[in-house]
């Protein structure tokens, strides 16, 4: 039986620390990480808590290893924060699930992760990088335009101030985004088509589009995105529903050729909006899509598709073997 680490941060720990909802939006909570390890189990292999990347480092310095370890931490400081754990299993040669410290750094810089999409032929829109507010008076791009965080997940940066109509707007969000996350904003026209969200599992050639949900706004919808709100308390303010076969097909297209591209590995999510023509653009990717049992977006899309949490984790589980034939005798 295989031993597989579990490596996560969990949102209690950093709330105790003192840090912010917010601050710790990204992190996961108990029943999370019980229901990965619980399946992790029942597909025969022998799941070992381990923590985040500092009780990682103290275990490995203690001597204990593992036959792989299943990487679940969004790190908490700095822009590769993501790539963290990735970097010190490869130091020490320990397989591990999800994707390499390269592309968990590129795909948590959303400027950096388009540049890389939109150099491949992946559709994706114009944008620009504030990185200080004097940079305001340059941007050159066509209004209503959308601002938030370049590298912040969960929706985090995103309320109800970042579609902004004039420069003076754009100059007030800017200023309240750089003083809040000390890191630049990125700047993109605003797309008012319907938004997607792509659940994937596999690497390279073997990746497939699981299903694709469609983010409904609703009356009390809070801004105008995705954002923390919207994620963390929907009731009354979205629908998550299955796609439409034709818009599930053409953002998985684009979703899937953003994945291959990015090198992105084992399972994740993509986010795709369309513009008012109804073409669809890549967004963002998260390649540590979050995978709270009967919560998530990646669990909702499963479920909505027949596939269990359990078998979620094996399609995930499959994918890692596949790159590590010798851990699959």
């Amino acid at each position: 039986m295989l031993r597989i680490g579990v490596t996560f941060d969990l949102r209690k720990d950093y709330l105790a620390q003192g840090y912010s909802e917010e601050e710790t939006a990204e992190f996961d909570a108990e029943i999370t990480i019980d229901g990965l390890c619980d399946a992790l189990a029942g597909l025969g292999f022998a799941p070992v808590r381990i923590g985040n990347v500092k009780a990682l480092v103290e275990r490995l310095a203690a001597g204990e290893r593992w036959d792989g370890v299943f990487n679940f931490c969004e790190g908490l400081k700095g822009l590769a924060r993501e790539a963290q754990v990735p970097a010190i299993l490869e130091a020490y040669d320990i397989p591990y699930v999800f994707s390499d410290p390269l592309t968990m750094a590129v795909t948590l810089d959303k400027a950096m992760c388009k540049r890389i999409a939109r150099d491949c032929g992946v559709p994706t829109t114009d944008f620009a990088l504030i990185e200080r507010i004097e940079d305001v008076e340059t941007v050159d791009l066509p209004f209503p335009l959308f601002l938030k965080p370049v590298a912040e997940g969960s929706g985090k940066g995103i309320g109800t101030n970042n579609k902004v109509a004039d420069r003076a707007a754009m100059r007030a969000t800017a200023a309240d985004l750089l003083a809040r996350f000390r890191q630049p904003v990125l700047v993109e026209p605003f797309l008012a088509g319907r938004e997607f969200t792509v659940g994937i599992t596999g690497t390279g050639d073997d990746a497939s589009v699981l299903g694709v949900s469609e983010i409904v706004p609703l009356a009390g919808y809070h801004g105008d995105g995705y954002g923390l709100v919207n994620k963390e308390d929907w009731d009354g303010r979205l629908d998550i529903v299955g796609a439409p076969p034709a818009e599930a097909k053409a953002a998985g297209d684009v979703a899937l050729a953003a994945w291959r591209c990015l090198r992105c590995r084992d399972g994740g999510r993509i986010d795709i909006r369309c513009d008012g023509e109804g073409r669809p653009h890549f967004i963002e990717v998260n390649p540590l899509a979050g995978l709270r049992p009967e919560y998530s977006d990646m669990c909702f899309i499963a479920a909505r598709e027949g596939v269990s949490y359990q078998d979620l984790i094996g399609r995930i589980m499959d994918s890692f073997l596949r790159r590590y034939p010798a851990l699959a005798k």
